[in-house]
């Protein structure tokens, strides 16, 4: 047992023991001496990527989760009195169904990155609900005022389909992007009154 207890210690110093290096040097002892001596020189630049959608701006976002309100307002049919704040006021009205104001809503969202090409996705982290009552996350809709920075499309539940942003230099292996997404809602008669809450996560990504 001691035998294999040493032999293993003396691999391990012989691991262990540091590589000689020698520097690269020349000598000339000529009338009119001239050397050289090369360095190699290695700059190791690391990936790095910065998203933000929401308040803030890089070189920091503001940590907080922003909210997208959408209130859904309606336009008073033609000819008819807008009713007066009280119980039992009377409006005039010819029974024309009030129009749904389709609400929207402008975020702000950043990319900067030196790792390539970014792709960003969505995950439907909880559905609209009020009560028992469900909206499909779909029937939100997101306009990018930048084309190079896309919005993806949102699914009903879970992960939408990646898109790609495009970079701004160096064979868009750099990209430094500034864009508003516009998240708009086309109200549905069908759907019942209530406040709706959900949550959506962006992730972009890189290779």
């Amino acid at each position: 047992m001691k035998r294999a207890w040493r032999s293993r210690a003396a691999l391990l110093l012989v691991a262990a023991a540091p590589a000689l290096a020698v520097a690269d040097q020349g000598t000339d002892n000529g009338a009119s001496p001239s050397t050289t001596a090369d360095l190699e020189f290695l700059v190791d630049i690391g990936k790095f990527l910065f998203f933000r959608v929401g308040s803030g701006g890089f070189p920091t976002a503001s940590g907080t989760i922003d909210t997208v309100a959408l209130d859904v307002g309606m336009t008073i049919p033609p000819g008819a009195v807008m009713a007066v704040p009280g119980a039992g006021t009377t409006v005039n009205w010819g029974g024309t169904a009030p129009a749904f104001v389709a609400p929207s809503a402008n975020v702000p969202v950043e990319v900067r990155s030196n790792a390539g090409q970014i792709t960003i996705r969505a995950n439907v982290v909880s559905t609209l609900t009020s009560g028992g009552n469900v909206i499909p996350m779909s029937q939100i809709l997101l306009a990018s005022s930048d084309p190079g920075l896309p919005a993806p499309t949102l699914p009903n539940t879970g992960m939408s389909a990646t898109v790609n942003v495009a970079g701004t230099a160096f064979s868009n292996l750099v990209t430094q992007r500034l864009a508003t997404w516009t998240f708009s809602y086309v109200p549905v008669p069908t759907q019942r009154a209530g406040t709706y809450t959900g949550q959506i996560s962006f992730t972009a990504s890189s290779p």
